[in-house]
């Protein structure tokens, strides 16, 4: 299938780590966390770990701790659906497209639940056709985005006239949980919101890209390393310290697995800096540079982040005679998804 348009989008309200741990200080967290916690707080938030600034669409954020699961949830039904908007829209404009034109939607997202799903809140903001296809993926996590774009792929299949889009949209800051344990801790300090959108064709579109060869990696008996819990009727993220190896175990393996075609750049989701230092020996010598800045500048905004790492990349270069692009995502699963990204003119 073949790339139409990418285009992402991050909430206006930009947070850099030092005005987060701020915030911290001035919220009533501090009653509530033991003194070691705070100093792990402090320790991410006022040092260099990969990440300059953050972007929240949860308004108020100050008080984002104290929100009930209920206000947490409706702050997702507002945010999500208006932050894959924006992005589809911009996806859209770039195509040439009218959202009446697209035949499917699918959309992922883990930080939080709707019935029924972000696409039907989507396909009404931009007025999709009432028999466009709507699709749903929850509960993939952070790795979520190749798996859709996978989904989308059979669309394609079995309907090869169809134009479709895929978003991933994620606003963790509806998810925010805070307690004394350090996965929880740290989590807070690395994620953070936005949306990418994709439209795909069977034909080749102005952006000379196409994608194949996806492969998938899955091991559930690692599953309560990575993943959510409800707490009180939240959102708590489960984080072990053996994530970064686990990282770097499976996309070594779906890397030893990768085929014969040759690969010019690989291009990894940001989940933190200790896991791109992880996996960054397993594709050595392939530098993992866009993903790196991606980090920096956004967080982790869970399963946007590999697409925004890919719009960072394509800003300065292209698949070609070299190889493909290799994309790679992981998460809760804990799971691995890859794919490639290649010139439409290339076999395959």
């Amino acid at each position: 299938m073949h790339l139409h348009a990418l285009a992402t989008a991050v909430p206006p309200a930009t947070f850099t780590q030092a005005e987060c741990w701020e915030i911290v200080q001035r919220s009533n967290v501090r009653q509530r966390l033991k003194k070691r916690s705070m100093l792990i707080l402090q320790s991410i938030l006022r040092g260099d770990h990969g990440i300059a600034t953050r972007h929240f669409a949860a308004p108020d954020i100050e008080h984002v701790f104290d929100r009930t699961a209920d206000e947490l949830n409706a702050v997702f039904r507002v945010e999500a659906p208006r932050l894959a908007g924006q992005a589809l829209t911009a996806a859209l404009q770039q195509a040439g497209l009218r959202a009446a034109d697209l035949d499917a939607l699918l959309i992922c997202t883990c930080s939080g639940y709707l019935c029924p799903g972000v696409t039907s809140y989507v396909a009404e903001q931009l007025g999709l056709r009432p028999n466009s296809f709507l699709q749903d993926l929850v509960g993939l996590g952070c790795g979520a985005a190749i798996p859709t774009l996978r989904a989308a792929s059979h669309v394609l299949a079995a309907r090869p006239d169809a134009i479709v889009a895929c978003v991933a949209v994620e606003i963790c800051s509806a998810a925010f949980y805070l307690d004394d344990d350090p996965g929880v801790l740290i989590s807070a300090c690395l994620f953070s919101d936005g949306a990418a959108a994709t439209i795909w064709r069977n034909t080749p579109g102005p952006a000379g890209l196409r994608a194949s060869d996806f492969g998938t990696l899955h091991l559930p008996a690692e599953r309560d390393k990575l993943r959510f819990e409800q707490r009180d009727g939240k959102l708590r993220n489960l984080l072990h310290r053996s994530v970064p190896e686990l990282a770097a175990g499976a996309v070594g393996q779906l890397w030893a697995d990768r085929g014969s075609k040759p690969v010019g750049q690989v291009i990894v989701h940001p989940g933190g800096r200790d896991v791109i230092n992880a996996i960054t020996p397993v594709l050595a010598p392939h530098s993992l540079d866009a993903s790196t800045r991606t980090l920096a500048r956004y967080g982790n905004m869970s399963s946007p982040s590999v697409l925004f790492a890919l719009e960072e990349t394509l800003q300065t270069t292209r698949p070609g005679p070299a190889g493909d692009f290799w994309l790679v995502s992981f998460g809760a699963g804990f799971s691995a998804h890859t794919c490639r990204i290649g010139s439409s003119q290339s076999d395959g």
